[in-house]
């Protein structure tokens, strides 16, 4: 346990980017339930939705790589490099996936609903339509993990 913790709060960047996932998991979770009126605790670790965690989270990295190694520092090109690929994915592949998704569940809802395969519609299992993210969900997590990433002082 005690490894644990100083591997967690003695690496001033891991501890801004978890710290900013979480911030951006629980800001999502709140706006699920406060949107859909109910409690959903997969959001509290699942992809999609607004803000994005993963934004948030490379955002924050990126600027504590440049806080704490400088702009010039090979661990901040990285951690930017890695930034615009995650974000890019969020709101490209990912996103595309969700939509997939969509377009797929509608369409077995609707063939077995014709069948008159109530019991198979009850039973499957829908696939998860959630994992992607708009460009605004990617916007307002790299927000995020920027202004946490600004507010946290470097030790």
């Amino acid at each position: 346990m005690r490894m644990f913790l100083r591997i967690f709060f003695g690496n001033y960047m891991l501890s801004v980017a978890l710290l900013s996932w979480f911030t951006a998991q629980v800001c999502k979770t709140i706006i699920n339930c406060v949107l859909s009126g109910k409690f959903d605790a997969e959001r509290l670790w699942g992809a999609g939705g607004m803000p994005s965690a993963h934004s948030a989270l490379v955002c924050s990295l990126f600027v504590a790589a440049a806080k704490s190694q400088g702009v010039n520092s090979p661990i901040f090109a990285l951690s930017f490099i890695l930034a615009a690929i995650v974000m890019y994915d969020a709101m490209g592949v990912r996103r595309e996936t969700g939509e997939q998704a969509k377009v797929l569940n509608r369409m077995l809802t609707d063939w077995m609903s014709e069948e008159k395969n109530l019991e198979l519609a009850e039973t499957r299992k829908r696939l998860k339509e959630k994992v992607g993210h708009t460009p605004l969900e990617v916007l307002s997590g790299a927000l995020l993990g920027i202004l946490i990433a600004v507010i946290v002082p470097v030790p």
